[in-house]
């Protein structure tokens, strides 16, 4: 892609409304743009990195054995009257009427619509396990929207269901679920927790979060120094007690000390038992020829909050640092002079070309703007390896390879093996 092309409206300073590091950056790199309170258009940077992260949940959750379906964003009152969660939800449920003064919400999440589906659709314990899952725009009326993308009303989420005929069941998909969503950290390159949490409005009797550890987290949560232990100090924190009062306390698991943390919570694994599918009669025939209601777990990531997420923790005065996986290009292409010399055009372009077909996704800067500000965009843009193109080429022959880290060597174009061992190195 040329730079003079992409739609990338970079700013040299956010707007104030901007209170945390990921909101900012992602306003002055051009990745989105607000509508209204917490509703963001996605530009062309922005959907890349979306997509990016969209791709490996989605090429995870299907090496789990989960299906992809599509339910619909706009639900009926009736099926949230079954789980009594109509009036439950409170303002955050988003409802309205359409022209026959029917009743409908924005589906902040999809427990009701799901468990319908299967109640109708499977009638046998040999159609169990099944884990269903969808990647979806949700929308929660939230209060006060803030931190852009980390807590807006509309975001994207992948959210997914299992149902089985027993406990055994339930625990065994949630476990294969906890494990599936610690290959998606792990494979976009985040560090993480996961922390005992509480339920909240979903229900369930036991659920964990997982939180990206960052200094802009909204959740506090406590940590073993010497185990994997967490837990949301909301739950650990009994009779009035502060925070405080954890600051080297010995972890509730005999291993350690705790720790207090900030986490960026992006995903929630529950389970929920029998919560919904008791409410909504949805059952099977079991091998005995009984009707068994189902077990069913819920196990939600935000695709979108984790974006944002990244961001917070990967950065540094000069923009965003992202992580090879989720990066929305590769290797930009910095070509001083690209109107004006015509080798240094040929050649900008050759190598576009031959890293293009190699597999990469390429950024080349053809903008008759000088070195400091191109550079300063992709630092700004976060894009891990660029090749500078310019009056060193003409006259000696050599390219300057710059990693957004900082570190630059010069090195000729003869092998670009020898320029792609930087960025495998990156």
């Amino acid at each position: 892609m040329l730079f003079s092309k992409i739609f990338i409206p970079t700013l040299k300073e956010a707007p104030q409304e901007a209170e945390v590091t990921s909101h900012n950056l992602m306003l002055r790199a051009g990745m989105i743009r607000k509508v209204a309170s917490g509703i963001y258009t996605w530009l062309p940077l922005g959907l890349k990195v979306l997509k990016n992260i969209e791709n490996i949940v989605r090429d995870e959750m299907n090496a789990s054995g989960a299906q992809e379906v599509l339910m619909p964003m706009v639900q009926p009152k009736e099926l949230w009257l079954e789980t009594k969660r109509w009036e439950k939800m409170g303002p955050e449920l988003l409802r309205f009427k359409d022209r026959h003064e029917r009743d409908f919400c924005l589906g902040p999440t999809h427990e009701e619509v799901i468990t319908d589906l299967v109640r109708l659709n499977i009638k046998s314990y040999k159609e169990l396990p099944i884990n269903l899952y969808q990647i979806q725009t949700k929308f929660r009326d939230e209060i006060r929207p803030r931190y852009g993308v980390m807590r807006g009303r509309e975001f994207l989420m992948k959210d997914s269901y299992s149902f089985g005929i027993d406990e055994k069941s339930l625990q065994d998909s949630y476990e294969l679920m906890r494990k599936t969503y610690k290959n998606i950290l792990e494979k976009i390159g985040l560090d993480y927790k996961i922390v005992k949490a509480d339920s909240g409005a979903i229900g369930g009797d036991v659920s964990e979060e997982f939180h990206v550890l960052a200094e802009n987290g909204e959740d506090t949560i406590a940590v073993s120094d010497s185990s994997e232990y967490a837990i949301n100090t909301e739950v650990l924190l009994k009779n009035n007690e502060s925070i405080d009062s954890l600051e080297g306390q010995p972890s509730p698991d005999g291993n350690g000390l705790i720790q207090i943390k900030k986490g960026i919570e992006v995903g929630h694994i529950f389970q929920l038992g029998k919560v919904y599918s008791e409410n909504m009669k949805a059952t099977v025939l079991s091998n005995q020829g009984n009707a068994e209601t189902l077990f069913m777990g819920c196990y939600g990531i935000g695709v979108s909050r984790l974006v944002a997420a990244a961001i917070e923790q990967n950065n540094d005065d000069k923009g965003i640092i992202w992580p090879d996986a989720i990066a929305p290009f590769h290797i930009n292409i910095i070509s001083i002079g690209y109107e004006k010399n015509k080798l240094i055009k040929e050649t900008s372009d050759k190598i576009y070309q031959d890293l293009s077909k190699m597999g990469y996704e390429i950024l080349l800067d053809d903008r008759d703007l000088g070195y400091g500000s191109k550079i300063k965009d992709s630092e700004l843009l976060g894009i891990p390896l660029n090749i500078v193109i310019g009056n060193k080429f003409v006259k000696e022959d050599l390219v300057e390879i710059k990693t957004r880290q900082g570190d630059s060597s010069l090195t000729k174009l003869d092998d670009l093996n020898e320029i792609l061992d930087h960025y495998k190195n990156y």
